[in-house]
């Protein structure tokens, strides 16, 4: 059962040249430079303590997300990805995903970054307005972050992804429809356009930031929806939209409730086993990661049976692609209850879900109120 079910490689870099006051990744500001070669180190060991956990299956898809990867010389990079080919199979079609920001340095090591393994880019733009990237803590500025795009589209990527975000302090709809339009302009083969969310432990948790009412927030998510239709790109997944052929693999595998290793600071592994379905999340302070001797896993549990509806729903009903009825019990070994096929049919007469015979899909309604639909599972 186990062995169709597709397996990614995550690989955690934990610095950033400043924290982002919206940021709650496990992100540390760098103080000095980076310990490449010590890091890459642990990573590898990381990673060969983890092997077993493959079960024979190739790595389909690597994504590299930090902090900051991009801050790592291509140089060390090239030598990370040498060294996860000689511990774990990965498939010679993988994509391999690195989340880059716009700063001038990093953009001019995009060919490097190349030449090392990586055959996508995450470039994290957020805004192109100065205001907004000043409010947002960004390191870059407006003509940086046209570059970054420009030097992407040069340097013979299979396909690019543009991070761009809604929902800004005080933003108008012109305004945010205005950066929309400006990443359209450039023509990303991918772009995510999401919400700005306050979350907890984070600089704007603790001072908010004046938002945009939610008159403003769904004006601009149904006219920035229509716009990146009408330049060619299709949603498949509430925040991500592509040009046919392009969406980003490695996170579909994600929200197909697919397993994926996790190697680095605080990073998170799912991995489905004959015992159930095990998570498990690494050190998160780069320091305690990298003490000589430790165990990298911070914890790891068996998820209850019980849950397993809602840690199945809580991905799947993010992608605008049907689901067939099959597909639950084919991902986790187990077959639907008829509690949870009445929580979809509760769904459904409220139009959050449409089913058939052969498939179920979430509507429009059901993505606009997709927390109340998990709730629902939970």
């Amino acid at each position: 059962m186990i062995e169709h079910i597709p397996l990614s490689l995550y690989i955690h870099i934990p610095w950033c040249v400043q924290k982002c006051p919206y940021c709650d990744f496990n992100s540390h500001t760098l103080k000095g430079g980076i310990p490449e070669k010590e890091y890459i180190a642990h990573l590898l060991d990381d990673l060969r303590a983890d092997a077993h956990l493959s079960q024979g299956r190739p790595v389909r898809t690597i994504f590299i997300g930090g902090g900051t990867p991009s801050l790592v010389s291509p140089e060390a990079m090239q030598s990370l990805l040498h060294g996860v080919g000689e511990i774990i199979d990965v498939a010679p079609d993988a994509e391999i995903t690195m989340e880059a920001n716009p700063g001038s340095v990093e953009t001019g090591r995009f060919t490097g970054f190349v030449a090392s393994g990586i055959n996508r880019i995450s470039i994290g733009v957020q805004s192109f307005d100065a205001q907004q990237l000043s409010a947002l803590g960004r390191v870059h500025d407006d003509v940086q972050a046209h570059h970054a795009i420009d030097q992407a589209h040069s340097v013979g990527l299979n396909s690019f992804n543009v991070d761009i975000m809604h929902g800004l302090p005080q933003q108008t709809i012109e305004q945010g429809l205005a950066d929309l339009s400006t990443v359209i302009e450039h023509a990303p083969k991918h772009v995510s356009w999401y919400q700005l969310t306050i979350e907890p432990n984070t600089s704007f948790h603790s001072k908010p930031p004046t938002l945009p009412d939610d008159d403003t927030l769904w004006a601009i998510q149904q006219r920035g929806d229509a716009l990146l239709t009408e330049a060619g790109y299709q949603r498949y997944e509430i925040s991500a939209y592509a040009q046919p052929g392009n969406q980003c693999q490695h996170n579909i595998n994600y929200w197909r409730f697919g397993d994926y290793l996790g190697i680095g600071c605080g990073a998170h592994s799912k991995i489905t086993t004959h015992k159930g379905i095990l998570r498990s999340e690494k050190v998160k302070h780069p320091k305690g990661y990298m003490q000589i001797g430790r165990d990298y896993v911070h914890q790891s549990t068996l998820v209850i049976e019980t849950d397993y509806p809602f840690e199945f729903f809580m991905n799947r009903l993010r992608l605008v692609e049907p689901c067939a009825w099959d597909e639950y019990e084919r991902m986790t070994a187990r077959p639907l209850t008829p509690e949870t096929l009445q929580i979809m049919h509760k769904a459904q007469d409220n139009g959050l879900l449409m089913l058939n015979q052969q498939q179920w899909q979430v509507t429009t309604k059901g993505h606009r109120y997709l927390n109340t639909l998990l709730e629902w599972f939970v």
